[in-house]
């Protein structure tokens, strides 16, 4: 009976003790945290874009992004390629390992939201010594064992808020390092994206010296056979056969950065070079309506500057938990157990030990140490708070940087076409008074190379205009909405594949 009731005792014990835990938990939240609000910080946000001009884009109902921006373009070849990313490339695996260990460390500090409960047993032999004072004790000199069963209770009372700032802090640094993922994934589906037009309009330019080596030897042959005929110089088979050669040097240069672009492409899908193999594809269709919305959106579209504006919420929490320390730290904490000497009556009921208390330690003096950390806080924060105006400035220039391209490089484009119709005119001409032997070769030379410079010309124009297009939805942001952020890494923080 007796060792029911001292466990009974027990029992009313610690839960008296759970019960006042759980209410100071209760009390802990509802109390008051220091440390500024956050808001977010006021950015200058231009009424429209200044460098659209004449140039038109899609409207966003006509065509959406979406995740898989590429698609736009229409190009199955660059569609397989850029899904493969998603499941091989190493960088894009290390920034989710990264994300990853970012929604660890917000679940470790969360514990701090509940009580450490600990455990343990121990069994230790003593021997007390004769001689320790005072020396008339009757137990000097005794032998005993000490066998324990201890259980330890201890929570911290977040009184002024230091868990809850450090609880929020880390989990804004999720988010941002959810949004970290989402701009390196942005940034390798673009730089894919460029470097497969890039080989394009080389396999376009290949293209057009083939088939202009092609044309030059059928005017060497011409001129060779005049020169056999006595109708034309050595000296102009011999420029023939220099704008020949010339030509096809320049052919098989383009297969070195060709090369370069196929071993780049490889690396970002994940295989080795060795093994990957681009088939050409010359470039020729313009680059599509890419749809344009208001500046005011933009700060929703990009993930890097959400990751800026994250870094900015969670070093504003920092400063809370610098002010936080100006206050008592409280702390509960129980311990309960058995104890006995004797082994054989460790689970009786007179060996059942117990205490219950709170402890508080409020700092006296430190020598400026808690002030000069709430400096380096709220430094921290103005450094984070330029970053994001910077980081939103950036964004605005780097879209009207690709506006502009687009805008200017279609009219340029448009013109270097007439450019090359003229040539091509000139050049016809000049081989048929060539050949009535109105003029010399020199003037069909003159005419190739003026022909052949605006084609390849024409060609580059294409392609810049396509990786334009492709680093504009880059800095438009690839479709990314601010929403697919996690609310809550630490419990349900995976990315969908079209937030990633």
């Amino acid at each position: 009976m007796s060792l029911r009731h001292n466990r009974n005792v027990q029992l009313r014990v610690w839960n008296r003790a759970l019960a006042s835990v759980a209410l100071a938990s209760v009390l802990s939240i509802a109390g008051c945290a220091v440390g500024p609000k956050y808001n977010r910080p006021a950015v200058e946000i231009p009424p429209a874009y200044k460098e659209v001009g004449d140039w038109k884009p899609a409207q966003p109902n006509e065509q959406n992004l979406g995740g898989a921006w590429w698609q736009i373009f229409q190009d199955q070849q660059l569609n397989a390629l850029e899904d493969q990313i998603n499941v091989s490339n190493q960088n894009l695996k290390a920034a989710e390992a990264q994300y990853t260990q970012a929604r660890a460390v917000l679940r470790y500090y969360r514990a701090d939201y509940y009580p450490s409960i600990n455990a343990g047993a121990a069994a230790t032999r003593n021997r007390i010594s004769n001689n320790r004072p005072p020396g008339h004790l009757s137990t000097n000199g005794d032998t005993y064992n000490d066998y324990q069963i201890p259980v330890e209770l201890s929570y911290e009372l977040d009184v002024w808020g230091r868990v809850r700032k450090t609880i929020e802090s880390q989990r804004d640094q999720a988010q941002a390092s959810a949004a970290d993922l989402a701009t390196i994934n942005l940034s390798l589906h673009a730089q894919l994206g460029m470097f497969y037009f890039q080989s394009r309009s080389l396999d376009a330019q290949e293209q057009l010296l083939n088939s202009t080596v092609a044309q030059y030897e059928q005017a060497y042959q011409l001129t060779d056979s005049r020169f056999k005929g006595g109708l034309a110089s050595e000296v102009e088979v011999q420029q023939a056969s220099t704008q020949l050669e010339t030509t096809r040097a320049q052919a098989i240069d383009v297969g070195v950065i060709r090369a370069q672009y196929e071993h780049a492409i490889a690396t970002l899908v994940g295989k080795p070079a060795s093994s990957f193999h681009l088939s050409p594809l010359p470039l020729t269709s313009p680059p599509p309506l890419i749809p344009l919305e208001l500046p005011s959106e933009l700060l929703e579209r990009r993930p890097d500057i959400a990751a800026a504006e994250r870094r900015m919420a969670a070093a504003n929490a920092q400063i809370g938990v610098a002010k936080a320390a100006y206050y008592p730290n409280i702390t509960l904490g129980a311990t309960g157990g058995i104890e006995s000497g004797v082994i054989t009556t460790l689970l009786s009921g007179p060996s059942i030990l117990w205490s219950v208390g709170a402890s508080a330690i409020a700092p006296i003096f430190d020598g400026g140490r808690r002030r000069a950390n709430t400096d380096q806080a709220i430094a921290a924060y103005d450094q984070t708070v330029a970053n994001y105006r910077g980081t939103v400035l950036t964004g605005f220039q780097q879209v009207e940087d690709n506006l502009a391209a687009l805008r200017i490089l279609e009219k340029e484009a448009d013109t270097q076409q007439r450019a090359v119709l003229a040539s091509q005119k000139y050049l016809e001409l000049s081989l048929t008074r060539y050949r009535g032997g109105i003029t010399s070769y020199l003037e069909v030379t003159t005419a190739q190379s003026a022909a052949l410079t605006d084609e390849v010309t024409a060609v580059n124009i294409l392609g810049r205009r396509m990786t334009s297009a492709v680093l504009l939805i880059q800095a438009l942001g690839g479709g990314w909405d601010r929403s697919s952020l996690p609310a809550r890494p630490e419990c349900c923080g995976k990315l969908t594949s079209n937030s990633k």
